[in-house]
């Protein structure tokens, strides 16, 4: 499936379909709390984020649709629809898959 179609309270609102080698993913930005109650933005962190597969290019070999990944905090272009933040990578961006 190389087509992701967003919802709001179950309808269709917006698809998706990356080119060649690209991968649509899901993810959060998560404010995570130090010891002493100061919350540390995502913004302030070197570390990879995590990711779900939403579609995939057509050139795409390794990935498919509901993996989930690792990719650099600073790969992939960042856009937000209806609500969700989404992120176009490339195949050889990601760090790797989690198995279930």
């Amino acid at each position: 499936m190389a087509t992701q179609a967003t919802q709001i309270k179950g309808e269709v609102s917006m698809k998706f379909k990356p080119l060649r080698d690209r991968v649509f993913v899901s993810y959060s930005e998560e404010a995570d709390r130090t010891a002493g109650g100061i919350y540390i933005p995502e913004a302030a962190k070197e570390k990879p984020q995590k990711g779900k597969i939403d579609a995939v290019g057509s050139e795409v070999k390794n990935l498919k649709v509901g993996d989930t990944i690792l990719f650099d905090k600073y790969s992939g272009s960042k856009i937000s629809m209806d609500g969700t933040d989404y992120l176009i990578v490339k195949e050889e961006d990601v760090l790797g898959v989690f198995e279930k």
